[in-house]
């Protein structure tokens, strides 16, 4: 039973130091001296075994589906058999890849009752990891020692990509306000075969207005109509060195995942089949195209544990899985970071490859950091020209990361050469533009 002093009892103590430093000088004081230590090791000890019982209990819910990058809430629920309230400090073990800003916490559990306290984890890499035992702090009934706890716990945390866009966007399409997540409504269909009438939208083309319904309904109405249906997407996904480089405490490969499940999502309530192939040097996973609810939960549970490593991305192995595995038709869309020639030659060969057959879509991350040691304003007046020196290869390393873009266009790319922290909406919205245009 780990008890620790509070200050009570530390105050406690200066009696018997006042009597003692008085006994050095007259004898008188010796026996109040052993009276009061006694006394107070009486009270001590009586303190300690009142408060020996297990008063407290502990239950935890933790979230079944944690995204990582995000708060996730977890809530704990504290039950006292005390009879007096009873203040409560609780902290919890975790994995490191577990970051929890707001613990330890106090709650003051009422005489018999119970009281429950939420925390949120925030997982830094995605993954099978869990929390562990609670350690409790409460006083005795005296209130001369803490009583530490150590209650055994083992909740699994199952950490995904981020789940929780998803659960946005499925909440907002629910009331017709997708465009508050993509400003694209205006794209939702060609002009092929009429779907529906819905009140008007800014982003809404004026040639979409039904002008008689207007005029029934005293609004703006227009005519929604159907994207076409049942068109396939591929997405690649490149696991290697380059996409273990961090932008705002995710890696690239978790912002890359994040906006293809955010993608496979959108691709699935459209009718399309959605499929995956990540890779390294060799191909790690492979889902073929699929249609449905399911859709979105395959491309979760393919990835929740696909982590970057430090070696070569081999695109060669990569496409001819592609191009052998995928014979319809399809939007392939491809993660990937690409820093030099050698690199940079294989994915503009293998996308010229891929044109007569799909229709590729790269996705490439700007880098946020190295745009800011680009840009003029951060000149330091103690060094200019050290800075001028890393501005100007800043500036050409974005140029040359620009141009692959242009050449990439040039051989019948469609490419996004965007923040990590923007992909997913300027992903959407080039997918809701694709299949507005009927370029599949």
């Amino acid at each position: 039973m780990p008890l620790v002093p509070t200050h009570r009892l530390v105050l406690l103590f200066v009696l018997p130091f006042a009597l003692g430093v008085g006994a050095v000088f007259h004898p008188a004081f010796v026996g109040p001296l052993w009276g009061a230590n006694g006394l107070l090791v009486a009270l001590g000890l009586l303190d300690a075994w009142l408060g020996r019982a297990r008063l407290v209990s502990v239950t935890r819910e933790g979230p079944r589906i944690a995204s990582v990058g995000r708060p996730n809430p977890v809530r704990i629920t504290l039950v006292s058999r005390a009879a007096r309230p009873l203040s409560v400090a609780l902290t919890d073990d975790r994995a490191d890849e577990l970051q929890i800003a707001d613990l330890p916490q106090t709650a003051t559990v009422p005489a018999g009752g119970r009281v429950s306290l939420t925390y949120h984890v925030q997982p830094s890499k995605r993954g099978r990891y869990e929390l562990g035992d609670h350690h409790l702090r409460h006083l005795t009934p005296l209130g001369l020692w803490r009583r530490q706890l150590r209650v055994t716990a083992r909740t699994p945390v199952r950490v995904y990509p981020d789940v929780q866009t998803v659960r946005t966007f499925e909440l907002l399409a629910r009331r017709n306000r997708e465009n508050m997540m993509v400003r694209a409504v205006r794209l939702r269909g060609g002009e092929n075969e009429f779907e529906r009438l819905r009140d008007y939208s800014r982003d809404d083309e004026y040639r979409s207005i039904d002008w008689k319904a207007t005029a029934r309904r005293q609004k703006l109405i227009c005519r929604e109509y159907q994207q076409e249906r049942n068109q396939t997407l591929m997405a690649l996904v490149d696991c290697g060195r380059l996409m273990t480089g961090e932008s705002r405490g995710l890696s690239q490969l978790d912002h890359a995942l994040s906006s293809l499940l955010m993608l496979a999502h959108v691709a699935a309530r459209s009718g399309d089949q959605v499929g995956l192939l990540a890779f390294d040097s060799e191909v790690r996973t492979f889902l073929p195209p699929a249609a449905g609810r399911t859709a979105a939960a395959r491309i979760i549970e393919a990835s929740y544990d696909l982590h970057a490593n430090l070696v070569e991305p081999d695109f060669d192995r990569a496409f001819g899985v592609l191009q052998a595995r995928v014979r319809k038709r399809a939007l392939v869309v491809l993660f990937s970071q690409v820093i030099d020639e050698h690199g940079a030659a294989a994915l503009l060969r293998h996308v010229r490859a891929l044109g007569p057959r799909h229709l590729p879509l790269c996705v490439l991350f700007r880098d946020p950091d190295l745009d800011r040691l680009a840009d003029p304003e951060r000149l330091d007046a103690h060094d200019p020209a050290g800075d001028l020196f890393v501005q100007g290869t800043a500036a050409e390393a974005i140029l040359w990361r620009e141009r692959l873009a242009r050449e990439l266009g040039a051989r019948g790319a469609s490419v996004l050469h965007v923040p990590p922290h923007r992909a997913t909406p300027a992903l959407i919205n080039r997918y809701l533009e694709i299949k507005a245009h009927h370029l599949l």
